[in-house]
């Protein structure tokens, strides 16, 4: 077996292509923490290595990971080992004897691979070895249903692991950082999926409770077919649908829906709306700034919408887009955006005036 190293970084999953713009976040994070460090990063891994320089303080490790505030993160871990060259007759007795030596007790113990082809062919093996290391970790007392933080063996390949820890205050509670959501056979298209999730990423219960509630009015631009309608009809919110193009007729038939055949960038609602959602396939900085102008103005409550990505210099796009709603919200800003699991070349932005 390779080395067994005790290591101070912090692991970060991401979409396999966007390695570039999830360690440029937590570069520029870190420098904010005053956390020296390097990245490791391999195109198309899906996956991201901060390796901190010797005395970087624990706490301060463990408040850089914290995937709420990364916007190409799905996952954010602190690392305290890495293992090369496992066995692959015994991974389990060198990652125990890793375990004890840290002296940590865990709540639950998820085993992971990075979302990529290969790492799809190992998930048979995470979900055997997963449970093969519970039982293991059960016996040998490192399993406490009232420890908080989560242990996260991760698997970049069969025999390489990364042993991470996950607090649930800071941590995405799904594995791989993805929730595993069902194509509703209803809907008038996939991108559905879209804003189902970004309902469960960026807003809590207590928000989606809250904010979501039946007879709210909300304001769907660039609608058609109605993939994003459909959701907010779901939770039984009145739905302006704004697109030139045809509208799915079974949604229609919900009594919900107003079509408004209009430009999206140009109509403006009679009065304030709770809600506006926006999945238009256009430009990101006139998106930003039609929503800026929508939130800056009071003509919604709430805003989700997507910005689609340019080919290069991501990163650097995203910070402006953003920046331009900032300016229009004022001190007073809201603004969390994750490139989501169904996501592809774009992110999502939630926004309101706190």
């Amino acid at each position: 077996m390779g080395p067994s190293e005790p290591t101070s970084s912090v692991i970060l999953y991401c979409r396999a292509g966007f390695e570039g713009e999830c360690a440029q976040e937590i570069s520029a994070r870190a420098s904010g923490f005053g956390i020296f460090g390097h990245v490791r990063a391999l195109r198309d891994s899906a996956f991201v290595e901060f390796v901190a320089a010797s005395g970087s303080a624990t706490d301060q490790l463990s408040a850089l990971a914290d995937t709420r505030a990364f916007i190409f993160a799905r996952q954010a871990l602190r690392c305290f080992a890495s293992m090369d060259q496992l066995p692959v007759r015994d991974r389990i007795t060198p990652i125990l004897a890793m375990l004890r030596e840290h002296g940590a007790r865990y709540g639950e113990v998820l085993v992971e691979a990075p979302d990529t082809n290969d790492g799809k062919a190992l998930a048979p093996f995470c979900k055997s070895f997963g449970s093969a290391l519970a039982g293991a970790m059960k016996k040998a007392r490192l399993i406490d249903p009232a420890a908080a933080q989560r242990l996260h063996a991760f698997f970049p390949q069969g025999d390489k692991v990364y042993l991470c820890t996950g607090d649930p205050a800071r941590s995405s509670p799904w594995p791989q950082g993805i929730p595993r959501l069902k194509f509703p056979r209803e809907a008038p298209s996939r991108s559905t999926l879209k804003l189902d999730e970004a309902f469960l990423v960026l807003l809590d219960d207590e928000e989606r409770e809250r904010w979501l509630k039946p007879g709210m009015s909300a304001v769907d631009l660039g609608a058609a077919p109605g993939g994003w309608t459909w959701q907010l009809v779901r939770r039984s919110l009145r739905v302006a649908a704004i697109d030139n193009g045809p509208m799915d007729p079974a949604l229609m038939q919900s009594g919900l829906v107003t079509h408004v055949r209009a430009d999206g960038f140009r109509w403006r609602p009679p009065k304030p709306v709770d809600w506006l959602v926006c999945d238009m396939v256009e430009q990101p900085r006139r998106v930003a700034t039609l929503i800026a102008q929508w939130l800056g103005e009071g003509l919604c409550r709430h805003a989700i919408f997507n910005l689609k990505l340019p080919m290069k210099k991501r990163y650097d796009e995203t910070r402006l887009c953003l920046d331009i709603v900032h300016e229009a919200l004022g001190p007073k800003a809201d603004i969390r955006a994750k490139q989501l699991y169904h996501d592809r070349e774009e992110i999502t932005v939630f926004a309101r005036r706190a």
